[in-house]
């Protein structure tokens, strides 16, 4: 039972009804809510308990007069930048539609409180029947997706135009970022599409909306999210190979530069070390032997130096 002396008002719960059809908000939903769906609407128990699950797998489950579903709507997290699942959960019937959510949907809040200050809006959401207005919210969920999309987009792009132009340790650590972030959205979307191809594909009487027009509309979208992404993964995995290649490159015009450097020092180092032998060398008496050493050694350096660029090694 609710709590007693506890009104919809009272909990989380906001409605809306106009021409037979009622729009019943619920965020951040608890047990008294819950024991509120089943009082007025008589919901089986497993599918409540979904909606306070903490994960749940998207579905479409089928009653007689209703279907729930659990989709997971992507939302980007601005402290790990990186696309995170939110799930909304979705009773309809023929009269009502349930939206069940932890209020951090910007998209279907603002659709909502639009919905209850606008008579306009709502006799174009909801005149048409529940099913009309269950397309409707998803839909605003389903375009809620296409600006994280083309930010995704716009990164990745950046991103590929920075490799090519400079080498940059924190342009590897954003390609990281990127690609852990497509894989994210990746794992939002997939099983999404499988529910509003399920939704495509099923009859729901007591709705009264075509499925193939409405829900097929929905499944598209989605399918072409999961094709732009496809794309991006294939980029963002080729400018990984770009960039193993790029920093090996770097790495062996380093390697070559010190191995110039250290070829063009082995005279100096090869006479001194002669010269420093504790025998009895040539000209080690005169006053100009010094200079002499250095003028070989140089005269020798030279020489490696013009060799090596004539074999073109430096």
């Amino acid at each position: 039972m609710t709590l007693p002396g506890l009104s919809a008002q009272q909990l989380n719960i906001e409605t809306i009804q106009h021409g037979g059809v009622s729009w019943i908000n619920i965020q951040q939903p608890g047990v008294a809510e819950m024991q509120y769906l089943k009082e007025r609407f008589h919901f089986h128990q497993l599918t409540l308990d979904d909606c306070l699950s903490v994960v749940q797998m998207p579905k479409l489950d089928q009653f007689e007069d209703h279907i729930f579903l659990v989709l997971h709507v992507p939302r980007f997290n601005k402290e790990s930048r990186i696309t995170m699942p939110s799930e909304v959960d979705v009773f309809a019937g023929s009269s009502y539609v349930i939206t069940v959510h932890d209020g951090n949907l910007r998209p279907l809040t603002k659709l909502f409180q639009d919905c209850q200050s606008s008579e306009a809006l709502r006799d174009a959401l909801m005149g048409q029947g529940s099913g009309f207005l269950l397309y409707r919210v998803l839909d605003t969920l389903v375009d809620y997706c296409f600006p994280i999309l083309n930010k995704v987009i716009d990164n990745v792009n950046m991103v590929e135009e920075q490799v090519f132009e400079t080498w940059n340790q924190n342009v590897v650590r954003e390609m990281a970022r990127l690609r852990h972030d497509i894989l994210s959205y990746r794992r939002i979307v997939r099983p999404q599409i499988e529910v509003l191809e399920a939704m495509e594909a099923r009859r729901f009487p007591f709705l009264r909306l075509n499925p193939d027009i409405y829900f097929g509309d929905l499944a598209d979208h989605m399918r072409r999210i999961w094709s732009e992404l496809e794309d991006l993964k294939e980029v963002i995995e080729g400018l990984y190979d770009s960039q193993g290649s790029l920093t090996n490159l770097h790495t062996n015009d380093i390697t070559r530069a010190l191995t110039g450097v250290a070829t063009l020092l082995f005279p100096f180092l090869m006479v001194s070390g002669i010269y420093g032998m504790n025998v009895t060398l040539p000209f080690a008496g005169q006053w100009w032997a010094f200079w002499f050493v250095i003028l070989v050694s140089l005269g020798l350096s030279i020489g490696l130096w013009i060799l090596l660029k004539l074999e073109r090694w430096l």
